[in-house]
């Protein structure tokens, strides 16, 4: 069913997909940079206001993505994700773990970095330079409309991390989550849900052992 905050999350999954904010992907189909803010999507007594068949026949026009992907992402549906960076056509095999192992103790050095040996691997075309990453597996729906059930994501605990980056973070106490980055102080870490019908959490520093930067995904 197509519905109001359906519609505004398909739009907000197109700008995610092209690491644009709505702005951003406002701007590049040749609108106002405000068709999309968030403050636009109500009007003042509430009633929900609609984005326009034109300024989505743009983004769509804009993004090279087809009615049928956008309808997809309205129907909460995961597109293929294109890498965030070029890629070199070499494979490496790399440790492909569980959230549920993500989750337990004693798998992760302090680095963030998967630690031992005897993990599942698969075959990854690396980008140059970077050979610190490794694959997580999607469980659950928490991260539609990006990421569904079984889709691979690849990470890496040594990327930068800048506000809007896609992420893993993992609590002290065992949880894994994927989500939008936020805020990063001194003290506390601001995340945004991927999927709006989970919360938003927001962390003090000390209650985080690590964040990964999601490069990748192979679906």
């Amino acid at each position: 069913m197509i519905s109001h905050e359906r519609i505004w999350a398909a739009i907000d999954g197109l700008a995610e997909l092209n690491k644009l904010t709505a702005s951003g992907l406002a701007r590049r189909a040749g609108l106002d940079p405000t068709t999309f803010n968030k403050s636009k999507r109500h009007a003042n007594d509430g009633r929900p206001r609609w984005p326009s068949t034109e300024s989505i026949a743009k983004i769509i026009e804009a993004t090279k993505t087809t009615p049928e992907e956008f309808t997809a992402l309205m129907l909460g549906k995961a597109l293929p994700l294109v890498p965030v960076r070029t890629l070199v056509p070499a494979f490496a095999a790399i440790p492909l773990l569980g959230f549920a192992q993500a989750g337990a103790g004693g798998f992760f050095d302090d680095a963030g970095f998967p630690a031992g040996q005897g993990w599942d691997e698969i075959a990854l075309p690396q980008s140059a330079g970077d050979e610190a990453v490794y694959a997580l597996e999607v469980s659950g729906d928490s991260m539609m409309p990006l990421y569904r059930d079984g889709d691979v994501i690849i990470v890496s605990p040594t990327a930068s991390v800048r506000r809007g980056d896609r992420v893993v973070v993992k609590t002290r106490e065992g949880e894994v989550m994927a989500k939008l980055l936020q805020r990063r102080t001194s003290k506390t870490v601001e995340l945004v849900s991927i999927n709006r019908d989970y919360p938003d959490r927001t962390f003090r520093t000390d209650e985080i052992e690590w964040i990964a930067r999601i490069l990748w995904a192979s679906q």
